[in-house]
Order: structure tokens, then C-alpha cells, then sequence
């Protein structure tokens, strides 16, 4: 049997968010002390119009709604897949390894 996509049945603004939080993480590159394969994010990005940037990707403000929202932020703590800390979230092992299926619906990179 396949396995099953969203095991954790994340809706589709906490899939945005996650997929933007591993994204973060990637960038940052800070493994968490104490949490093997887990990853620390200490800053969230700001958009400037209807966009911000990420790395060399542009993302539209729409797709980054959950970043500020305590209810998506209060589940994905539940799920077990953030933990936050003061000055920063750590991005746990299984966070990182989620298959959101949109990093390539929601981060945008130029052709050139």
C-alpha cells in the first residue's frame, strides 16, 4: 500500500505554512541543539506589497497568511511538527521531512 498523502491532514494554509517554514529552515541552515534533524528558524520574513522574498524565490503575501496566525501556528505545535521557543521555532524532524507537495506551487524563481 502507497503511503498516504498529508498523513496529518494538515488543511491547505497549514500546508502553505509548513512548506514556507521548511523553506526558512533550508535557508537558515541552524540545526536545533538537542533535536536531531530538527531545525531552528529565529527570523520570519516581511512582505513588501504582495510579495517577499525567499532565497532567490519570490512568494506572494496570499500563500504566507499562516506565518501570522496563532491558529495555524497552535496546530502545527499540536501535530508535532513546530515547537516554539522564545526568539525562534524549531522545525522538528518530521516538519523537515513533510511532503507538503507545493514548494514548487508557491515558491516562485526566475527564469534567469
Amino acid at each position: 500500500m502507497a503511503p498516504k498523502k498529508n498523513p496529518l491532514n494538515l488543511n491547505p494554509l497549514q500546508l502553505r505554512t509548513l512548506t514556507l517554514l521548511q523553506e526558512l529552515a533550508r535557508l537558515e541552515n541552524k540545526p536545533a541543539e538537542g533535536e536531531e534533524g530538527a531545525f531552528q528558524i529565529t527570523a520570519l520574513p516581511h512582505a513588501h506589497g504582495n510579495h517577499f522574498h525567499l532565497g532567490h524565490a519570490v512568494v506572494a503575501s496570499k500563500d504566507a497568511t499562516g506565518l501570522q496566525n496563532e491558529a495555524v501556528w497552535v496546530i502545527l505545535e499540536r501535530k508535532g511538527i513546530v515547537k516554539r521557543t522564545p526568539g525562534a521555532a524549531i522545525l522538528t524532524a518530521e516538519g523537515v521531512g513533510y511532503e507538503t507537495g507545493l514548494r514548487d506551487q508557491i515558491l516562485h524563481h526566475s527564469d534567469h
